[in-house]
């Protein structure tokens, strides 16, 4: 258990660092290409593990698999990412950080409808102080310096298909497991954002060299490396103990901001933190219980 908490940890900073990483670099690429750069070098990182978890569970993907994890993909990359990229750049990492961090409640919301996994009045609790937060987080009535409109719209759409994304990948990641789902859907939907940054002519290595470490720290360690260990701290322990990770998020991603960016933090950003964090742990504590009573009844049904 003490290795899947290390693996926690070590996704929240990963993924804490995301926003701060992805601003530095979006100063100076194009945000398609740098998402385009970034998942396509994180699914690849991620490819021989899922090729061996293909191997171990004895699944061959037919072309079927391969155009739902074309989907899926396209949903998580060409659409959500890019509107995440967008929205960093439009925002402060902060406020971005934070913002991409409800979308497990946008999952819940899509899981209700698509899914058998059904709106609870603790669920509706957890959606309604989350969305109390986001109104502090964003402070609508007089905007921080740093943050803008379309940047708060880019980043709840980025939320919102982030949330699509997972309820679809839940759909389809019984039969091939969720390491293979996660890298062939990243490189998949890498490639179709790069069918749409040459049609629309955008560059696609241009400039990277004079930004080699940032792309490379943004696909190797934050893609590649976040999302392995948020599947190794899965794998060690479950899927709640893993959520930890978009837990402490919120909390660590401010901070690089300040440090890195030389944000500045009020008063409200520390009370929709504080909000969202609340949301996040009641979430994680009624997944932790709904998934004892399924396991539960499953080994009385034995």
């Amino acid at each position: 258990m003490k290795k899947a908490y290390f693996f926690v940890v070590l996704t929240a900073f990963l993924f804490g660092t995301m926003e701060v990483a992805c601003k530095a670099a979006g100063n100076q690429l194009d945000p398609f290409q740098l998402t385009f750069l970034r998942f396509a070098i994180g699914g690849l990182l991620l490819l021989p593990f899922a090729v061996a978890e293909l191997r171990r569970s004895h699944i061959r993907l037919s072309w079927k698999d391969f155009l739902i994890l074309a989907g899926v993909g396209t949903l998580g990359i060409p659409i959500s990412m890019v509107f995440f990229q967008l929205g960093v750049m439009t925002s402060n990492a902060a406020t971005a950080s934070v913002l991409i961090s409800i979308n497990p409640l946008f999952t819940m919301v899509f899981a209700h409808f698509l899914t058998e996994e059904k709106m609870t009045r603790q669920k509706i609790y957890v959606l309604l102080i989350a969305m109390v937060g986001l109104v502090f987080m964003i402070k609508p009535w007089n905007l921080q310096e740093g943050n803008t409109v379309a940047g708060v719209i880019f980043m709840l759409l980025a939320a919102i298909f982030f949330g699509l994304y997972t309820v679809a990948g839940k759909l389809s990641v019984q039969k091939m497991g969720i390491m293979a789902q996660t890298s062939i859907s990243f490189i998949l939907g890498s490639l179709v954002l790069f069918i749409i940054i040459v049609v629309t002519g955008k560059p696609v290595l241009a400039g990277v060299g004079d930004n080699l470490l940032l792309v490379l720290y943004v696909g190797i360690f934050v893609t590649g490396l976040g999302y392995f260990s948020y599947f190794m701290a899965i794998k060690l322990a479950d899927a709640t103990t893993g959520s930890f990770a978009f837990f402490l998020k919120p909390a660590i991603a401010p901070v690089m901001a300040v440090i890195f960016l030389r944000e500045t933090i009020l008063w409200n950003t520390y009370v929709g933190i504080g909000l969202i964090l609340l949301a996040s742990y009641m979430n994680i504590k009624y997944q932790r219980k709904e998934n004892e009573i399924k396991k539960r009844l499953e080994h009385q049904g034995h």
